[in-house]
């Protein structure tokens, strides 16, 4: 019996240790300011913050680091919370009316409760080891080492978050690259896609949120040993756990740290005329005609990339009207727009070198920039490139003025394309000092950030339409409406949606949604195609687009599978006084309009 105890001793010791920090010595803990409380080290010191009793943020430091960048993702400010402080030999209670921090001197770690219940806690919480690459992103994340914070987790946890993926609803298991890449074609399984997102969300009604720009991994116990680790190649050592009542509750708290959404203009409720994509004015207003015969209500037509160009490729940065095919693209918008059809068009942040645009942006010096000072060059599918500096103040006005000529055409809405960046190498610099690693997964967001603060600044009346194919935490407060990317036009492709728009959704992007009908592919199925629309009916955003091989309009497929589209899109038009009325709790409560049915039925078995 003595041998067992020792050996159960021994176990439980080396659990206990493998749980936290052991190399992590405590040093100190006082008062820094209000509501920020200092504990200092062996190897660095914490801030810790509270921003309200259901928000708390922890800030790391390691020895000789100090503040490097803000955060692109926060904007709530801290809120006056009563703050309790018990203290006893081996640790210091750091209390609000919600969230508890216990501080642990010896071994050290740190641990959050909510009503006396844990929620989470450091298991080596910050460190840098040895960088394992994954295939996946080899050519993307070239480093030695990474930066790390490790939870631990319990056994029985659903993970989700992590951005947009097709994996299953539960995440626990892999180790996702946070790198926005598009995944062209992709069907059922999708590890790596356009959002990636550095927020993980617990069936134990939790979140915890790594708040940092540059690229990385997030590991969701992909080893079994119910850890939880945040991987980067630099920047803030800074997450926030978020706590709630309610599923509502817990995204209600998120969306009030990162912003909530605006409610966007009715008619982005309403259907869409799209497609890869409409080559000529005569084109465009013959299809809208078309809608009107066959007697198919549509709010909206959205022009890609040929109303700049004739080409796909060698066109891209001419971003302005392609006069031959569209002789007299403002009257066309004036003209739609009295029969009740708004007008969005196509921009992409790319200036190819051969474009109209080129020669006025390398000189006025708007471009990313090489090694030695120049504007950045490289080649992708659209070209020889050069991709625009939204960081420096020049870049962005440039930008704006564009978007700016664009609404003064008419335009209602604004389409922004391949944001990731499609194509975006490490050696690119922003802004004189910014590498393209560490702004690569904010770029989209901030690209959103130009447009929404240009309306407010110039056009305060008006809702903005932003359609963007990436982004990160925090942009549903700039209107982005994302969609799924470039899925296939197949089941596998369809299967995948519903869990991107949940996922996304409880992410606080809630107006994710796919291309009806598939965009990928020549695939003429129109079976596929009806059940896709039929189900578009219950996505945020209703909106057929695909490659032009294959019509994306009901107006165009046989009289059968037309019949039962309009069917769908009456019953969507139906459903739009209930779908403004999600929209309207969208922005006041950050709940999404596409919800899991454990939101309704609060169940462990969901």
């Amino acid at each position: 019996m003595k041998t067992y105890k020792i050996l159960f001793l021994f176990l439980f010791i080396s659990i206990f240790t493998f749980a936290q920090n052991a190399k992590r010595d405590f040093k100190s803990a006082n008062f820094e300011q209000e509501n920020q409380f200092k504990v200092e080290v062996s190897d660095g010191v914490y801030f810790i913050n509270f921003y309200n009793p259901k928000i708390v943020e922890t800030t790391f430091y390691p020895k000789g680091e100090v503040k490097k960048y803000d955060s692109h993702a926060v904007v709530l400010k801290p809120t006056s919370t009563q703050i309790k402080i018990d203290k006893n030999i081996n640790e210091i209670i750091y209390k609000s009316d919600g969230i508890s921090v216990k501080i642990q001197k010896s071994p050290f770690q740190i641990s959050y409760y909510y009503k006396d219940k844990l929620v989470t806690s450091e298991k080596q919480g910050y460190f840098k080891s040895k960088h394992i690459p994954m295939d996946l992103v080899k050519g993307n994340i070239v480093v030695d080492k990474t930066e790390k914070i490790e939870f631990n987790l319990t056994e029985d946890e659903v993970l989700f978050g992590g951005g947009a993926r097709a994996l299953g609803m539960d995440r626990r298991g892999y180790r996702l690259p946070l790198y926005n890449r598009a995944q062209y074609g992709y069907e059922t399984y999708a590890e790596l896609m356009n959002f990636t997102i550095p927020l993980v969300i617990s069936s134990k009604k939790y979140m915890i949120h790594f708040d940092n720009a540059p690229i990385g991994y997030l590991d969701l116990d992909s080893k079994k040993d119910n850890s939880l680790t945040y991987e980067t190649i630099s920047g803030r050592k800074t997450y926030q756990v978020i706590v709630g009542d309610s599923w509502e509750d817990l995204i209600d708290n998120y969306t009030d740290l990162t912003g909530k959404q605006p409610l966007p203009p009715r008619w982005t409720l309403g259907n869409f005329s799209s497609r890869f994509g409409y080559h000529s004015q005569k084109e465009t207003e013959e299809t809208i005609a078309k809608f009107q015969e066959e007697n198919i209500q549509v709010d909206a037509v959205i022009l890609d990339l040929y109303w700049f160009g004739k080409t796909v490729q060698g066109t891209m940065g001419n971003l302005e009207v392609d006069t031959d095919s569209f002789p007299d693209m403002k009257g066309m918008i004036s003209n739609l727009k009295d029969k009740g059809v708004k007008t969005v068009l196509i921009t992409e942040p790319f200036v190819l070198s051969n474009s109209k645009k080129w020669k006025e942006a390398d000189q006025k010096q708007i471009l990313a920039k090489d090694s030695v000072g120049n504007s950045a060059k490289y080649d992708f599918y659209f070209g020889n490139t050069g991709i625009v500096d939204i960081y420096k103040k020049e870049g962005e006005e440039w930008f704006w003025n564009i978007y700016k000529e664009i609404y003064d055409l008419g335009a209602k809405g604004f389409w922004g394309d391949l944001g990731e960046p499609e194509v975006l190498p490490s050696w690119v610099t922003f802004n004189e000092t910014q590498k393209a690693d560490e702004i690569h997964n904010i770029y989209g967001h901030d690209w959103a950030r130009l447009i929404f603060e240009g309306y407010q600044k110039e056009f305060p009346n008006e809702r903005p339409f932003i359609l963007m194919r990436a982004g990160s935490s925090g942009s549903q407060r700039f209107g982005m409406i994302p969609w799924s990317g470039d899925v296939n036009r197949s089941w596998g492709g369809l299967q995948s949606q519903p869990e991107i728009a949940l996922q996304m959704g409880m992410q606080g992007l809630g107006y994710m949604h796919s291309d009806l009908g598939g965009f990928a592919g020549a695939n003429l199925d129109d079976n596929l195609y009806t059940r896709w629309l039929q189900y578009g009916v219950f996505q945020p955003i209703y909106r057929p687009h695909a490659q032009e091989d294959v019509a994306s309009e009901p107006v165009f497929r046989n009289e059968k599978t037309k019949k039962l589209a309009k069917k769908a899109i009456e019953l969507r038009y139906k459903m739009l006084p209930y779908n403004y009325n999600l929209a309207f709790e969208n922005n006041q409560k950050g709940t999404p309009l596409m919800r899991p049915i454990f939101f309704e039925e609060d169940d462990a078995n969901l």
